[in-house]
């Protein structure tokens, strides 16, 4: 939220006591200045003109009318202290308000505090900002392990009625319930390590050490050249040696997820992919590019969510689960990259990974 400068609070503040202590020292010198001009005693000064002061008569007469003066600055700086302090603290007490709402689970609330830019403001607008966040982020979470239930529930459910199936039917065939069985269990399977795969990756608990993309383009390739052969696509991979740093299982996972996904959503035959490695000043840049259907941006931009499969939710054999560019987000993200999706003119889909460069001595160069 853009503001326009203004003072800050602890200028604010010591305007504000500075003024105030003025203020109280024109008072006491004001009713000094009355008092001499109007009551002091006509026995204070002699016949010749000087002047002489009677200690117990000052102490008598002005000490009690100085112990009102200072009583009353007492009172009205109490109070005239109160006074301001509230007025400059008001901020902070909506700032207050809306963390114990945050606390209690209410993230939709902003503070909006008005007024000009300061300390209290700058203060609430990276609030607002974090509770923006935050909500978008539980949503986010919500909203996957909605998802997730289903297509948990979704296994589960096929496998109940397999069975429910077989035990009404004397006469099934128990190897094709098996075999039924079998095939529901390893997708139940491939679902729940993907979700364990994408929560290590968002909590970035893994080791780093020296890594090469451009060695992990080739051996993802060689990993699914038996896919890419049964689809009727070429695959063609090239490219420069990618330096990096990283987690070696997670980053292949990456590679590896990228070239199934344009496997898999490709041509029904004659489809090509590539993939390219290559290395710029302080980034390493994975590129895997296939041709297909025709996607728009719209939908381009909703792929990294979990459990979208692109055009349509359908399964094939070989669909995945539909955590493979949330997983390719996930780890990207944990090694300080970006992923950047883009729907090609042709049809087919340009996935490009950025992640920072490493160095001969091992450590990051770049932003990360």
């Amino acid at each position: 939220m853009g503001r326009q400068p203004g003072l800050s609070v602890r200028l604010k503040l010591t305007l504000s006591y500075a003024g105030f202590l003025m203020l109280a020292g024109t008072l006491l010198l004001a009713a000094v200045m009355i008092f001499y001009l109007y009551f002091l005693p006509a026995g204070w000064i002699d016949t010749n003109g000087n002047f002489w002061i009677d200690r117990k008569l000052l102490l008598r007469t002005f000490a009690p009318f100085m112990a009102l003066v200072l009583a009353f600055l007492l009172i009205f700086g109490l109070l005239g202290g109160w006074i301001l302090a509230g007025r400059m603290l008001a901020p902070l007490t909506r700032i207050t308000d809306s963390t114990r709402m945050a606390a209690n689970g209410s993230l939709s609330h902003r503070i909006r505090l008005p007024g000009r830019s300061d300390e209290f403001r700058e203060l609430a607008d990276a609030f607002d900002t974090m509770l923006a966040r935050l909500e978008t982020h539980v949503a986010e979470q919500q909203r996957f392990a909605a998802n997730a239930a289903h297509e948990l529930r979704t296994p589960l459910a096929i496998t109940q009625t397999l069975l429910d199936v077989a035990r009404k039917d004397a006469q099934h065939d128990p190897r094709e319930l098996a075999d039924r069985l079998h095939t529901v269990n390893t997708r139940a399977i491939d679902l729940t390590e993907a979700l364990l795969l994408l929560s290590r990756a968002d909590r970035g608990s893994f080791a780093r050490e020296p890594v090469d993309l451009s060695l992990l383009a080739e051996e993802a390739t060689e990993t699914l050249l038996f896919l890419a052969e049964e689809h009727g696509v070429t695959l063609e991979t090239s490219g420069r040696p990618a330096p990096t740093s990283g987690s070696h299982a997670l980053l292949l996972q990456l590679t590896t997820n990228l070239v199934h996904n344009a496997i898999v959503h490709n041509l029904p035959r004659q489809g090509i992919v590539w993939t390219t490695t290559d290395a710029y000043p302080g980034t390493v840049v994975l590129t895997v590019e296939n041709t297909g259907e025709y996607l728009t941006p719209q939908l381009v931009s909703t792929l990294v969510e979990p459990f979208q499969r692109g055009t349509e939710r359908v399964r094939t054999h070989h669909s995945g689960v539909g955590l493979g560019l949330a997983i390719v987000d996930s780890i990207t993200r944990a090694h300080g990259g970006i992923l950047t999706l883009t729907p090609r003119p042709g049809g087919g889909l340009l996935s490009t990974v950025r992640l920072p460069v490493t160095g001969a001595d091992g450590h990051l160069r770049g932003p990360h």
